[in-house]
């Protein structure tokens, strides 16, 4: 049952003047939940049981945090097709979708439980004391990860599940060890408050502390920017628009004390068709890319919003086929009015750019709220002196560059902002021969593809989601796969400590059993 209010710690709270409604794009129409935006008082209290709740969850084995994470991915599915049909009604998103991102959200909670079960994630290394060295004997040094404390999580707009309430940055910062207090995203709250009753009972069930979890509504910038600058609060996650995620970072940097804000931001995901691609597969690429530009109605931080060729018969062949391809695919309903204008203003003013030609556009009347596709093409020295044509257009949009030559490719690629991907298209033997555009693509991205599409994220260990700014405000780190945990933690060195003082996983006997980097050898055997 949806009641609308705040989660403060396990405690239901309405005590704002604020209310507000989410919206289904489908019917155009209110959903008929209200919602009560949080105030000082009940952000302040999240903040301070979060604090408190730190001192003893930093402290909780691995085993006892797993226990807590699967809790949540069963609870999750126990919510059943209530769950479903909210996150549908609150989205405009198919079935298949929900169910589909209900499960990677759910293999995300197990995936961080087994990581920190084994325990191998703080990078235990130890260096024993040399007290006979000379000049200077060498102290006993040991090393680990350590969490940050409290973080605040902004759901996003566009995966209700995956990157909001037990999302990525939920689930590697609640297996870190840091608290989390959720800024709910109000297009999506009735769904973020369901996934929010089923973690706090997962904390419950399992013996958390009150304030390891907290949900927050909220449909104005003061909640998130109260709490970015309240001091209690150790870090941020975000996923959203680079105009949110600048912001954010910059609030957190002028603090007092300054805290790290990981920010997943807009990307345009260039691809590079190289000549091979389009000679000889120019249909079967034009159909692929179809897919990925409409997947999800656009609506995808990999959607591939540019694409660059080398002026040829071959590419004009290929644009001609990707625009028929577009024209045969039903325009789909995006997530809400907002930002359906903010697309359909996006896609009008790249479209208005002198040099630019509209090589697809879908012009039937349609419902409100229906994304109408649409494919450009431009010269490669137009492109370049034009930086409105670089900036992202959230949906299913996408240019083709038409360059005059490698050299010109690679300019292009060298003057974009950062990106979270990056593809290629060609034959092997390209690589070599076109080795300055790989380069300068390797610069400008997080993720290297060859012969694919971008669309796609897959959950694991060698994943980097994440890019230069601004795909991402660190691009030392990934947002998905394991070592997403690693935002949340500082390395802390204990130095001459006493063996019975240290953590578990750096005493001498190695209790957890875990590989450690002991004097310079990796070793999961007793010092």
């Amino acid at each position: 049952m949806i009641s609308g209010k705040n989660y403060v710690g396990n405690q239901a709270s309405a005590q704002g003047p604020i209310t507000f409604h989410s919206f289904d794009p489908k019917t155009n129409s209110e959903n008929p939940w209200l919602f009560y935006e949080a105030n000082d008082k009940e952000i302040d209290e999240a903040v301070k049981l979060a604090a408190e709740a730190f001192q003893i969850f930093q402290n909780i084995t691995g085993k006892k945090k797993a226990l807590f994470l699967r809790a949540i991915a069963d609870e999750m599915e126990a919510l059943g097709d209530d769950l479903i049909e909210v996150y549908m009604t609150e989205s405009g998103l198919p079935e298949g979708r929900a169910r589909g991102e209900r499960g990677r959200t759910m293999g995300q909670l197990r995936m961080f439980a087994d990581l920190v079960e084994k325990g191998e994630w703080v990078e235990a290394s130890v260096d024993t004391a040399l007290p006979d060295r000379t000049p200077i004997p060498k102290p006993d040094i040991r090393k680990m990860l350590h969490p940050l404390g409290p973080i605040v999580v902004f759901g996003s707009s566009n995966f209700p599940f995956a990157y909001s309430t037990a999302g990525g940055d939920t689930a590697s910062a609640l297996a870190a060890g840091c608290p989390v207090i959720v800024k709910s995203h109000p297009m999506h709250a009735g769904t973020g408050e369901l996934v929010a009753s089923a973690i706090l009972k997962s904390a419950k069930d399992t013996g958390m502390p009150n304030g390891v979890f907290s949900n927050l509504n909220s449909n104005s910038y003061h909640v998130g920017k109260a709490l970015v600058q309240h001091p209690g609060v150790k870090g941020v996650g975000f996923t959203g628009s680079i105009a949110g995620g600048t912001a954010l970072f910059k609030m957190a940097a002028e603090r007092e004390e300054p805290i790290p804000v990981f920010a997943e931001m807009g990307s345009i995901n260039p691809v590079v068709a190289l000549p091979s691609s389009l000679e000889k597969k120019g249909e079967y690429w034009a159909a692929q890319y179809a897919n990925s530009i409409t997947l999800g109605v656009g609506q995808f931080c990999t959607c591939p919003g540019l694409i660059l060729g080398l002026k040829s018969p071959s590419l004009d062949v290929f644009a001609e086929a990707l625009g028929n391809a577009l024209g045969q695919k039903e325009p789909g309903v995006m997530l809400h009015p907002n930002i359906y204008q903010n697309f359909k203003k996006g896609k009008e003013t790249l479209s208005a750019q002198t040099g630019t030609s509209v090589v697809a556009d879908i012009t039937e009347d349609v419902p409100p709220n229906v994304a109408q596709q649409r494919l450009l093409t431009v010269d490669g020295d137009t492109f370049l002196a034009n930086p409105t044509l670089h900036q992202e257009v959230f949906g299913p949009f996408s240019i083709i560059v038409q360059a005059d030559d490698a050299s010109e490719l690679e300019t292009i690629i060298r003057e974009l902002e950062g990106q979270l991907t990056g593809t290629i298209l060609g034959e092997e033997n390209e690589l070599k021969e076109h080795s300055g555009v790989v380069e300068a693509l390797k610069d400008r991205v997080g993720r290297l593809i060859f012969n694919g599409v971008p669309t796609g994220v897959e959950v694991c260990p060698s994943m980097v989601h994440g890019g230069p700014f601004p795909a991402s405000t660190d691009s030392r780190f990934t947002a998905v796969g394991i070592h997403a945990i690693k935002r949340w933690a500082r390395p802390v060195a204990y130095q001459s400590w006493p063996d019975n003082e240290l953590p578990d996983a750096l005493k001498n006997s190695n209790p957890l059993g875990i590989s450690r980097l002991i004097n310079g050898e990796t070793s999961d055997k007793p010092i």
